[in-house]
Formats: structure tokens, C-alpha cells, sequence
């Protein structure tokens, strides 16, 4: 498993970290859906090197569906005793036989045209998959589960409620299909609420923000990665909204170390924000963050808007600045601005 030179320096601040006890996975079992994708990788990533860099007995596993991904991402480890693979579809029960101490439920579709298009899939793939998700740990009796949410789920909240802490939710309209997200990951924090509740499932709720940095594929479709391709290429960014909406971003290692924090040391049945409150800003001034941080100096800001935007299954504008007081208050700390974000990730895809 190759990792460039960024991306290994960032699992090592990790792991020496002060708010991380990594002593609680030495020799534990870690069960990872999603794998493929953008934090599932990142993290599958983390716990190979982790167990091969400090000679730990860390087993990990993973569900997926692509086992052409599943090579590549993960080279020589696939094959070895403490790396397995589960194929098959999250909407289907986990047939697994080995014990498991520790879940991180990750996947999901977070591509904006996949949610308008196919909003009866997308909801099925998330409350279905999350419910074979919590009777997989309802029968192995894990330690914890961290369900991966989205800021999405607070919704349209009011601007003169920010900050935005976990239980200051906003309107949603049920009845447009792009809802199927946002609705969809509100079901899900219900279900594992739920499982807590009537069966003792030991599950945390992480809310992440944006998430980029070293380690995102240059092929990455969303809207970070595509505005540092055309500065790259020293093309103009072109929005094709009018980029009021605030974003709320992290970055890749903080992400982690969040999700890590939530596993040993986040309540259960509850809701933890992952964002970096000094990267929120709106989408317009992202896009000249990242023209400042990796441009020649002659790329500028442009704007195409098409009459029908939520065709394109662009969210609703929204004012939202949230807070990450919470997890902080475990401990947890956001080391990366935005502007080194950018330059990490394009640095990494050189």
C-alpha cells in the first residue's frame, strides 16, 4: 500500500497525537463500510499503517462492493490475515463471522445528481444499510460505532441562530426529492438513537463538514476539487450558482482524528459536529481562497447560472456557520486552514 509523502506525515501527527489513545486499538478489530470511498479509504489507510509502522495486531476489515477499487487502494495488504474483505451491497445483510470491536459506518452516496435522480435508492441505501449496520453490532457486542452523518442533516437553519451547535436543526422540505439526503441522514441519526435506546447498541453520530485535503483523488468529482483542477490548469472558476451559500469544511487528518476521538471517547446516542470553524466561509470566497493559494495569478471568479439549478441537485443557499464546541470539548483540535488545505491537496496530487 503506497502513501504519498503527505498523507503519511499526516497519520503520523495522528498518531502522536495527545487526544487519541491509540493503546484502545492495538489489539482490537476494526469494521469499516464505505471503504473505498473518500474517509473510508483515508481511514482504512490509517489503521494498515498504524498496525505496520508501531508492529500492533490491529485486524481490519472492510465491506465493499468494487474489488478493483479494493486493489488498488490497498495493494499488498489484500491477501494478508489481518486485512479481509466483505463484498456485497449495504442494503443486503453483513454476513460476517469474525469479531468486531469497533464499526465506522461510512458509506453513502454523496453525489448531489445521484440524490435528485435516484432519491428512492439513495434512501434505501442509507436507512436499509444503516440498520444491517446496527444489527451487525448488536450481535457482536462492539465497543462503539461511529455513524457517519453530514452537516446536511441541520437542514436550513437561521442565520441569526449561529453559531450552529447539534440541536439547533432547520427546515427541510420533505417533499423535494433532493431531501432524500439530508431527510434520509435525519432517519439514520434516529435509527441508531433508536438501536441505542432498545437494544444497547453503543453508537455515536459524527456530522461532518466538507471534508478535503491530502489524500483526495484527483479525480474527486465534488466542488473543492474541481475548483483547484481549473486554477491548476489555470483556468477561471466558474460557479454555476451565485456561491452565497456558507461552507463548512475540515481537513482530511483533523477529519480523522475527530472520528477517532468519537470512537473512544464520544456519548452514546449523540450527535458531534466535525468542522474547523476558521475554514467557514461562503462558496465565492472559497473560490478565491483556493485562486490565491494554488493560481499563476491570472485565473479569476466567474459565474454561469443556469435557470433550473436544483436540476443539477444544488442544495438550497444556506447561511449556516456551525460549531465543533462539542467535540472539542473531548479534546479534539482543528490544526489546518483552508488555504493549507488547498495546498496540501494539490501538493499531494503532484
Amino acid at each position: 500500500m503506497a502513501l504519498n509523502t503527505l498523507v503519511k506525515e499526516d497519520f503520523e501527527a495522528l498518531i502522536d497525537s495527545d487526544y487519541i489513545d491509540w493503546s484502545e486499538f492495538e489489539h482490537a478489530s476494526i469494521f469499516i463500510t464505505g471503504a473505498t470511498g473518500l474517509i473510508g479509504s483515508l481511514l482504512t489507510k490509517l489503521f494498515l499503517y498504524y498496525r505496520k509502522s508501531r508492529g500492533t495486531d490491529t485486524n481490519i476489515i472492510i465491506f465493499a462492493r468494487n474489488e478493483e477499487k479494493v486493489n488498488a487502494l490497498f495493494g499488498d495488504a489484500v491477501g494478508e490475515d489481518y486485512f479481509s474483505v466483505v463484498y456485497g451491497d449495504i442494503v443486503d445483510q453483513i454476513i460476517l463471522s469474525k469479531d468486531v470491536d469497533y464499526i465506522f459506518h461510512c458509506a453513502s452516496v454523496t453525489t448531489s445528481k445521484f440524490m435528485v435522480e435516484h432519491p428512492v435508492e439513495l434512501i434505501r441505501i442509507g436507512v436499509f444499510g444503516t440498520e444491517n449496520v446496527m444489527e451487525l453490532a448488536r450481535a457482536k457486542q462492539v465497543k462503539k460505532v461511529v455513524y457517519f452523518s453530514s452537516m446536511e442533516a441541520f437542514g436550513q437553519t437561521r442565520e441569526e441562530d449561529n453559531p450552529i451547535t447539534e440541536e439547533k436543526l432547520g427546515y427541510i422540505d420533505c417533499l423535494s426529492v433532493r431531501s432524500s439526503y439530508s431527510e434520509g441522514k435525519r432517519m439514520c441519526e434516529c435509527l441508531c438513537a433508536s438501536y441505542a435506546k432498545e437494544y444497547g447498541v453503543p453508537v455515536t453520530i459524527a456530522r461532518l463538514g466538507l471534508i478535503f485535503g491530502a489524500g483526495v483523488s484527483r479525480n474527486e468529482s465534488r466542488v473543492f476539487a474541481s475548483f483547484a483542477r481549473s486554477v491548476l490548469a489555470g483556468e477561471d472558476i466558474v460557479l454555476h450558482t451565485a456561491g452565497n451559500s456558507v461552507g463548512n469544511y475540515c481537513y482530511t487528518k483533523d477529519a480523522l482524528g475527530g472520528l477517532l476521538c468519537l470512537a473512544l471517547k464520544g456519548k452514546v446516542s449523540e450527535a458531534y459536529t466535525i468542522v474547523n470553524e476558521n475554514t467557514v466561509m461562503r462558496v465565492k470566497e472559497m473560490a478565491q481562497v483556493v485562486i490565491d493559494a494554488v493560481g499563476s495569478g491570472k485565473e479569476k471568479l466567474t459565474f454561469d447560472i443556469p435557470e433550473d439549478a436544483l436540476t443539477f441537485g444544488y442544495a438550497p443557499d444556506t447561511n449556516m456557520r456551525l460549531s465543533s464546541e462539542k467535540l472539542r470539548g473531548l479534546g479534539w483540535k482543528p490544526t489546518v486552514d483552508l488555504k493549507e488545505m488547498y495546498q496540501r491537496m494539490c501538493k499531494s496530487w503532484e
